[in-house]
């Protein structure tokens, strides 16, 4: 997985990234996006976050990582209800995997 922090962030973005894997905190946050797009299937980072009550933020974070360890799949992008411009949508299983879901 990358870095949680870019290597020309500050020291306290390096800490705080630290803090944020040995807490259980990064983990904890991966589990309520993964469980999100399951719920919720197909939207946007804006609009899971307003069906959930997540933060955006915590989102816009966690779905990249959850994408590179296969645990969610970037689809097409849509116009998105809550900010009206286009977005990602996200969904819970890779290409091939989505007879469930009609795709």
């Amino acid at each position: 997985m990358t870095s949680l922090a870019r290597t020309t962030d500050i020291r306290t973005s390096h800490e705080a990234a630290a803090h944020a894997v040995s807490s259980g905190v990064q983990a904890w946050q991966q589990d309520r996006a993964a469980a999100a797009v399951k719920a919720y299937p197909g939207l946007t980072s804006m609009e899971l976050a307003k069906a959930t009550g997540h933060d955006r933020y915590m989102l816009a974070r966690r779905l990249p990582e959850l994408l590179e360890t296969g645990r969610v799949w970037r689809g097409p992008k849509k116009p998105c209800s809550v900010s009206s411009r286009s977005g990602c949508t996200w969904w819970p299983v890779p290409p091939g995997d989505n007879l469930p879901l009609g795709l």
